[in-house]
């Protein structure tokens, strides 16, 4: 589809190809409904092959499922390989215009699909995507007759929670996953900061890592521990319940094996950290096939880093910080102002703290209706996600063994009961929803 690069200003009137995908084997020509994924900050096949969910119930909903990739990401580039270039180019990476490419795509497609014209659309989407799926009911409900949100922390922005709560649930499913484990990992980061205070404390840690650069001064040691912090908390989204590979290759409950490493918290500091190598390893090498440690690269490939970086430059401002009490991290304050400079110095762009509370409401959304907000107990995004519910269709669902956005992968026999009932309440509502739009059309 050829989207318009600017829906808000009449100046730059190029458009750009939006990439998008259909799956319509299980949809009921007369308009049956559509669940629509609102694309997030990666390639829209990964996100398609990770959302099984939605292959899941398509028959039984008789739906046609659409997946739509975010501009900036995967193929949707405004600007082709100019589109990173500047902060010119990137003026239009925004959730609002994101937004409006979802709209115009669905108008497209049921303008241009046979028996489509009146198909209820539900919007789904998890984290981003889940954040832009509310927001998308909540901007374009004439688009939208509802929205699953999944893992969507659509309150981690401004004051509206606690900065701290985010890391203190990655620290819980560490303690909670083995004895000695969130201990060690606290103990880690004085352990590190002994040993990169010599020449040879850096190489002893670069070895013992298996780093593909080795660390030459303290501030490489900074960019370890970045790292690892980055490691632990990934570790903690994907503690899935059975193998998977979301963000990496990994076994059943992670978190638990990476703590068969971590038991005894009271080691010396060169002991200590060879067992954090053990665990964190086996996160980045649970296939044996990676030669080296590569402390610039903490994901999967398919997430559009730069892109999301920008975005974190400028809208998506999410305070977060550590006290090394409530959590295991090394206390760090949140500090708006080093961000704003490093934006600055990264993009010439600074980041506007509460802009998005203007734009969508955050907290006072009872306005709104038919969003279902679901979060996982073991998911550190649920710190800012809507727990509780606010009215009888904002509907809060809770999964207590749920990582993130569990629910919105495929079945799996090993799925907990909690993940079960919550999925089993999410199909039920969206029935409701496609039946309410029957009646009024």
């Amino acid at each position: 589809l050829f989207s318009q690069i600017d829906h808000f200003g009449f100046d730059e009137s190029g458009t750009f190809q939006q990439r998008y995908l259909v799956a319509d084997q299980h949809w009921k020509k007369d308009n049956g409904p559509i669940l629509f994924y609102t694309g997030n900050e990666g390639d829209i096949e990964w996100f398609c092959n990770n959302t099984g969910f939605m292959w899941d119930v398509a028959e039984e909903l008789n739906a046609m499922l659409v997946f739509a990739e975010h501009r900036y990401y995967g193929e949707s580039l405004p600007f082709g390989n100019e589109s990173f270039s500047d902060s010119k180019h990137l003026n239009y990476l925004t959730s609002e215009q994101a937004l409006v490419d979802f709209a115009v795509l669905v108008e497209y497609l049921k303008a241009t699909t046979a028996g489509a014209q009146h198909s209820p659309v539900i919007a789904i989407g998890g984290s981003y995507g889940g954040m832009l799926a509310a927001w998308f009911r909540m901007k374009y409900p004439h688009v939208v007759v509802g929205a699953l949100a999944a893992s969507a922390p659509i309150w981690q922005f401004g004051d509206l929670v606690p900065c701290g709560t985010f890391f203190s649930i990655v620290s819980n499913d560490f303690k909670k996953s083995g004895t000695g484990c969130s201990e060690s990992i606290r103990n880690s980061w004085n352990a590190i900061n002994h040993l990169s205070s010599t020449d040879a404390g850096l190489q002893w840690l670069s070895n013992t890592f298996h780093l593909c650069s080795p660390l030459k001064t303290l501030q490489d040691a900074a960019v370890l521990k970045n790292w690892l912090s980055e490691t632990w908390v990934n570790l903690a989204m994907v503690n899935y319940p059975y193998k998977a590979d979301f963000l990496q290759p990994l076994p059943a409950w992670p978190i638990q094996e990476v703590c068969k490493f971590l038991k005894d918290p009271s080691l010396s500091d060169k002991l200590l950290l060879q067992n954090v190598f053990q665990a964190v390893n086996l996160y980045y090498n649970y296939t044996g096939e990676t030669p080296c440690l590569d402390v610039s690269q903490t994901a999967t490939k398919s997430l559009g880093e730069m892109g999301w970086y920008y975005q974190a430059c400028t809208e998506m401002v999410m305070p977060l910080c550590t006290d090394g009490v409530h959590d295991m991290f090394e206390p760090q304050k949140w500090d708006f102002d080093a961000l704003s400079e490093e934006c600055y110095s990264m993009w010439g762009v600074r980041p506007r703290l509460s802009w998005i509370l203007s734009m969508y409401g955050g907290k006072n959304i009872s306005s709104h209706s038919n969003i279902i907000f679901s979060n996982g107990g073991l998911d550190p995004w649920s710190a800012g996600g809507v727990t509780q519910n606010i009215s009888n269709s904002l509907v809060a669902v809770v999964i207590p063994d749920g990582a993130h956005h569990l629910d919105l992968r495929s079945r799996n026999p090993l799925d907990p009961k909690s993940v079960q009932q919550a999925r089993a309440m999410e199909i039920c509502l969206m029935k409701e929803w496609i039946e309410k739009a029957r009646h009024s059309h």
